[in-house]
């Protein structure tokens, strides 16, 4: 099943299965969008639960997956903080959009590459609408991260984590903190969580290398964790 529907103002397209055990959100921009049929069909090989990918367009991703302002990292563009105004979304239009559509109770997912990995890490610390989380390549460089992470709990049942053995190697000093960034963050959601519930799992490559395969396989973890 493929096809795209309007929630809220916003574009949305599911693809995967008419009647899904879990229900998988991932905020994507133009070339995220450009690879959802690799990434699902990675994902389909690799898991047997039925499931159906829900993509949100984003329209600013810097502005609509940041979760406070910053400045910018590269260039002249910053960080607006506007990830509220997307959670808001997520949890008052669109999950019960979905839910409406997907009967049985299907159980929710939470993921994405990059700024959308950091979303969904930061959307199931402000809440427990999601009961996974699927954080491939996430960007826990972002400002004042650390201090956010211990003081807010984390509320999913489970979190994947994944980077690329080169991402830490960067001549930007902001982006090279990503490294022991996202060690920290594993070591937190193991005592939170448990062993069992976190894995962190390193890739060959720099950021931009198979951010399909990775994101796919972050799914497929957390599924097999929840299923």
């Amino acid at each position: 099943m493929e096809k795209t529907i309007t929630s809220g103002g916003r574009t949305v397209r599911l693809l995967g299965s008419d009647a899904p055990a879990f229900i998988l959100i991932q905020p994507v921009d133009e070339h995220d969008g450009e690879l959802l049929g690799s990434e699902v069909s990675q994902l389909s090989g690799l898991t047997a639960q039925p499931f159906v990918l829900a993509a949100l367009r984003t329209r600013d991703w810097n502005a609509e997956l940041s979760p406070w302002p910053a400045p910018p990292v590269f260039g002249k563009e910053g960080f607006a903080g506007g990830a509220g105004g997307t959670l808001a979304f997520l949890r008052g239009e669109l999950l019960p959009a979905l839910r409406q559509r997907f009967s049985g109770g299907p159980k929710t997912v939470l993921g994405g590459y990059s700024l959308a990995g950091l979303f969904a890490l930061w959307a199931a610390r402000e809440c427990g609408a999601f009961e996974g989380v699927a954080a491939a390549s996430p960007s826990v460089w972002y400002p004042e991260w650390e201090a956010y992470t211990a003081a807010h709990p984390m509320h999913a049942r489970c979190v994947y984590l994944s980077l690329g053995d080169r991402e830490e190697h960067t001549r930007n000093p902001v982006m090279a903190r990503v490294g022991d960034r996202i060690r920290g963050e594993a070591a937190l959601l193991r005592r939170e969580l448990g062993d069992d519930a976190c894995l962190m799992e390193w890739n060959e490559g720099n950021h931009f290398k198979d951010s399909d395969g990775r994101t796919a396989r972050a799914f497929a973890w957390v599924l097999s964790r929840l299923g």
